[in-house]
């Protein structure tokens, strides 16, 4: 027991283990504080599995409240309760600023920079693959692989961005959306940046 915290009871709100959001977190932001003790984080190189049940389970004593995936209720939740902690993707936090505020992790807040730039390190990018040999056999991926790296889907002012997706620097965006034109095949060591 830590004399100079504050005696305030734990309350953290968020999504159930079907959650998308649930499983980044759960990597990221859990795993994330694993590897910040070395027992812990020596325990993957010997068992994987206890490693990730150690890292990836959330408390069941009622210190997290799964709030089903309706980020309004978490909202209305953290309103009622100032001490509470919410976990909800940034673009509920974006559209919600005047109602609930960021957590700053590693001295960095959660912003559109910090998150594209991959400083903010409770995020993560997008990634999808497609085989180059199934360009010329899976009608429409072709179309598919050029709406989604337009500038109009996932630009700064495109519709993605309006759903909440985080885009890529501008640079880093023309050199991926080159790429997938002329299809480069990765090598699997590719950087984001």
């Amino acid at each position: 027991m830590n004399a100079s915290l504050p005696n305030v009871a734990i309350e953290v709100l968020g999504p159930p283990p079907t959650s998308g959001t649930r499983d980044a977190f759960a990597e990221l932001g859990l795993e994330g504080g694993c590897k910040a003790f070395p027992w812990i984080k020596a325990l993957k190189k010997v068992n994987k599995s206890e490693y990730k049940s150690v890292c990836h389970t959330v408390r069941e004593d009622g210190r997290y409240v799964e709030v089903g995936e309706n980020d309004n209720l978490i909202v209305q939740k953290l309103q009622a309760n100032p001490s509470a902690l919410g976990v909800f993707g940034f673009s509920f936090l974006d559209q919600n600023a005047d109602k609930v505020r960021a957590s700053v992790i590693e001295s960095v807040e959660p912003t559109f920079e910090s998150i594209a730039d991959t400083t903010y390190p409770i995020s993560r990018p997008l990634y999808f693959y497609v085989k180059k040999a199934h360009i010329s056999v899976v009608p429409g991926i072709l179309g598919y692989l050029t709406e989604f790296t337009s500038e109009r889907a996932w630009g700064e002012d495109g519709y993605l961005a309006e759903k909440g997706m985080i885009p890529l620097p501008e640079d880093t965006r023309k050199a991926k959306a080159a790429s997938v034109r002329a299809l480069t095949p990765m090598n699997g060591k590719e950087p984001l940046k």
